[in-house]
């Protein structure tokens, strides 16, 4: 009998995917492990591999098409079988389903009147499962997924409330928002999953975490010239970025502060025992944060190459789970766009960010003299329910102490 081919759950929290394109097509051999398509989901590309040898018998899931985590996407010929058995062929159900004559198609009118108003919700598999469990109305929910559709924390949020759920805002609602007085012309770019995870993540941390803020300057004279020497029988490609030197620190602030290291739950303070650090990458999707696993038990050569790759990987959507899941500290640096200094959003359920501002001159004190030296200015964010002012306090202390003795660092 046929081998149907389900999607996979690829990550923590992935409920539906897009498949970006199919290595095998129908009729072609494949075996297992061989891969078969490449998965888009909400933060990377990933490729998904065949678990038995056969025949791809049956595409269901055409590339560039989206389907739910469980969902039937192609159905493999095993030794022995042809493509006559799939006639009749139903996804979840037999592959000899039998035949059953099409009904009359009824005026396009009844049948709106025939379909249930929650048939007619986008909402995913096991949102709906849990809206019935829970008793939720799917037709009071505003979806927070793709292109708007109900996913399973809109239903827990709703289920939480005990209260009915906002409306969805109507297709004429909608496109009266879009025109709105003295705009003019625009392009409505869609949300991509990762825009609308992005969107969700930041609003929950900006609105349910009580951030506070602390500034540091520091000079940088020491780690230029540090980097200069390092540098100049390195090639291009190979050579250390200020950066690198930040995330080092970084590192290193946290094995000496290991009270900064802490994720907060309703239960308890998680005081994490790995320093690894979430580095924020632009893509042209969005901001995506690659970790850096045992970031203190590694050279500062080791952690500019690390950065490197998964750099690359994340632009080109190729990180794997393991690349961008978890962390307990965030770097966002800004500084390449000439960014003076800017605070940055705690990455949940993370409880401090490190916002890295561009290197200007500016006075400083040397002595008995004012001089001029590369400032660097940094902006530490911190969730006061796990880390105190005093604590984030001795951090960025440390950090600054290893940021304008850079010596310390390589070490």
């Amino acid at each position: 009998m046929p081998k149907e081919i389900i999607l996979p759950s690829l990550s923590a929290g992935m409920e539906d995917a897009v498949i970006a394109n199919w290595l095998k097509a129908e009729g072609e051999a494949v075996k297992a492990g061989e891969t078969l398509a490449e998965v888009e989901t909400e933060k990377a590309t990933m490729e998904f591999e065949a678990d038995a040898d056969g025949v791809i018998g049956k595409i269901l899931t055409p590339a560039g098409e989206r389907a739910d985590v469980n969902a039937v996407i192609a159905v493999l010929l095993l030794d022995g079988e042809d493509a006559s058995v799939l006639d009749g062929y139903a996804p979840g159900g037999s592959a000899l389903a039998e035949k059953v004559e099409a009904p009359v198609e009824a005026p396009k009118a009844e049948v709106a009147l025939a379909l249930k108003p929650s048939d007619k919700i986008a909402a995913s598999p096991l949102a709906r499962r849990i809206a019935t469990q829970k008793g939720v109305d799917l037709s009071g929910l505003s979806g927070s997924g793709p292109r708007g559709r109900i996913v399973r924390i809109d239903v827990d949020r709703a289920a939480e409330a005990g209260v009915d759920a906002p409306v969805a805002a109507s297709p004429v609602a909608a496109a009266t928002a879009h025109n709105l007085a003295g705009i003019g012309e625009f392009e409505a770019i869609p949300h991509t999953g990762m825009r609308r995870t992005i969107a969700r993540r930041l609003l929950e941390s900006k609105t349910t975490v009580p951030h506070f803020y602390l500034d540091a300057d520091c000079n940088i004279e020491a780690l230029l010239a540090l980097r200069a020497q390092i540098n100049e029988s390195r090639e291009k490609t190979e050579r250390i970025s200020v950066n690198d030197f930040i995330v080092k620190a970084v590192a290193n602030a946290l094995a000496k502060v290991p009270a900064a290291n802490a994720i907060w739950t309703d239960e308890a303070v998680l005081q994490l025992k790995s320093i690894d650090i979430s580095v924020a990458v632009a893509t042209d999707g969005g901001l995506i944060t690659p970790v850096l696993h045992k970031a203190d038990q590694k050279s500062l050569g080791t952690l500019s190459s690390e950065i490197k790759a998964l750099a690359a990987k994340a632009r080109e959507g190729r990180l794997k789970p393991n690349e961008y899941q978890g962390g307990g500290f965030s770097v966002s640096n800004l500084g390449m766009y000439g960014v003076k200094s800017f605070a940055a959003i705690i990455n949940p359920p993370q409880s401090c960010i490190l916002a890295v501002g561009a290197a200007e001159k500016r006075p400083v004190g040397q002595g008995d003299q004012i001089v001029l030296a590369p400032v660097m200015s940094v902006t530490l964010s911190v969730d006061h329910r796990t880390v105190d002012g005093a604590v984030g306090a001795q951090w960025l202390a440390a950090f600054k102490e290893g940021i304008e003795n850079p010596m310390s660092l390589l070490v």
